[in-house]
């Protein structure tokens, strides 16, 4: 994920729009309340997560003792918090397409450990953007990991390392693995890091790497040894500890591809934390956090008994409008958008001269694109596009009114394109669509899929 903008630094004006749309608070709210009651399974709805594992057949398949492991961690999995962290790709701040991230493994000595997973559909499959939860053992047996383009967890994204950001338990280590503890990198640190190295514009958490290394060489069964740090498809590096100076080395990698079998450093431990970036700049507030993520990262806060809301414009409150020289309210009545200070045989006469093509009064010229181009455009589009539908209905509910019939422009198409996106996501769940844009196949009836280049990846 190299965050290496062409016009410098562009991650605290993209990362609050993320913050702010991607994990609703209403998600938030349900998600917690029913994870708190041990409803995982209803947290995971809530969140967006289709559940593609039976707990039943686990314990058949591969014992009791990993059976249990695996029930005890869906109980603990925030599936908010779990979406609050995963990858995401400029410039709309979606989630990373077509990934496969492990959360937990079980049977570490057995030949093909169980992985607990979770899954992001491809580009093309994306509507909504839900992820799916499932179980790898090392076969494709699975009737959606058949049609996974990478159904395999990726070894640079894993969250098994990590489990401080899925785990509501151990949502507290944030603070320490994030590096909140310690000051930030241009105050003097008491350990220092060869950034001449690595170019300072990339945002690379390099004073926690030492750390993070040792962690993954643990899990690996490894002692020592160098471990290699990837910036997206091209560039490659490798840290190993130089036992005499007891200093963190930091050198380009080989490309003969002896470095291939290196341990990877994970994603999640190489790049600075977004929540923490904006938090010492000044860019976004505590409150705006997810509240697991900002009781770990500003823990003397005060802690409100819900997360804040996102600051839309209250349902039902009239607009004014400069008609004729005169200021003019619109407002709800009947459940739709109406001009409050014209009589309704006025309107009849104004609606009867702008079928002769006539100008219609300012009023009548605001309620009209208030339906095609509304203000909340943007807000609805963004909210569309992360798949917080109830979320963007809101907006426009609260704008027009709940019995209000769209008029042909961008508000509506809007809509119409995230139905057909959501549309194309049941059809690739179901096997409708085939396996992907590369076969060629598609649905009858639905667009054919374009092939969608990777985007670039903002780092964490």
């Amino acid at each position: 994920m190299l965050p290496h903008p062409a016009n410098g630094n562009s991650r605290l004006s993209f990362w609050p729009r993320v913050r702010e749309f991607a994990v609703p608070p209403s998600m938030i709210e349900t998600a917690t309340a029913r994870r708190r009651v041990g409803d995982w399974a209803g947290a995971c709805a809530a969140a967006g997560v289709d559940i593609d594992l039976d707990l039943r057949s686990v314990a058949r398949a591969h014992g009791r003792e990993p059976a249990a492991r695996l029930r005890a961690d869906l109980r603990r999995l925030a599936p908010d918090l779990l979406r609050w962290h995963l990858p995401r790709i400029a410039p709309d701040g979606l989630l990373r397409p077509g990934l496969t991230l492990t959360l937990a493994r079980y049977g570490d000595d057995a030949p093909r450990p169980l992985h607990l997973v979770v899954r992001t559909p491809p580009a093309w499959a994306d509507g909504g953007q839900r992820i799916s939860l499932a179980l790898w053992d090392g076969t494709h047996r699975e009737a959606v990991a058949r049609r996974h383009p990478h159904p395999r967890p990726s070894r640079r994204f894993r969250l098994d390392l990590h489990r401080h950001l899925w785990d509501a338990g151990r949502s507290g280590e944030l603070r320490t693995r994030s590096g909140a503890d310690r000051p930030p990198r241009d105050a003097p640190s008491p350990t220092p890091a060869p950034l001449d190295t690595v170019p300072e514009a990339w945002n690379c958490a390099v004073d926690r790497w030492a750390d993070e290394a040792a962690i993954l060489l643990r899990a690996e069964g490894r002692t020592a040894g160098p471990v290699t740090v990837r910036f997206g498809s091209r560039h490659r590096f490798t840290l190993a500890r130089d036992p005499v100076e007891d200093t963190l080395r930091i050198a380009p990698a080989s490309t003969d591809g002896s470095t291939a079998a290196l341990p990877v450093l994970p994603d999640a431990a190489t790049w600075v934390l977004p929540d923490l970036e904006l938090l010492r700049t000044g860019a976004i507030e505590a409150d705006r956090l997810h509240p697991l993520v900002a009781a770990a990262l500003v823990p003397d806060r005060p802690r409100p008994d819900s997360p804040a809301r996102n600051p839309d414009r209250a349902a039902g409150q009239p607009h004014l409008v400069d008609c004729r020289g005169a200021l003019h309210r619109i407002g709800l009545v009947d459940g739709v958008l109406a001009p409050l200070d014209h009589d309704p045989a006025e309107i009849r006469r104004e609606e009867l001269l702008v079928a002769l093509t006539g100008t219609p009064l300012p009023c009548l010229q605001a309620i009209d694109d208030a339906h095609r181009r509304p203000d909340c455009l943007t807000g609805v589009r963004e909210r569309l596009v992360h798949g917080d539908t109830a979320g963007a209905l809101a907006v426009v509910e609260g704008l027009l009114g709940p019995d209000a019939v769209l008029r042909g422009g961008a508000l509506r198409d809007e809509l119409e394109a995230a139905a057909q996106r959501r549309l194309t996501y049941g059809l690739f769940r179901a096997g409708l669509a085939g396996p992907g844009p590369r076969s060629g196949h598609f649905f009858p009836g639905l667009p054919r899929p374009q092939k969608v280049r990777p985007r670039r990846t903002i780092g964490r």
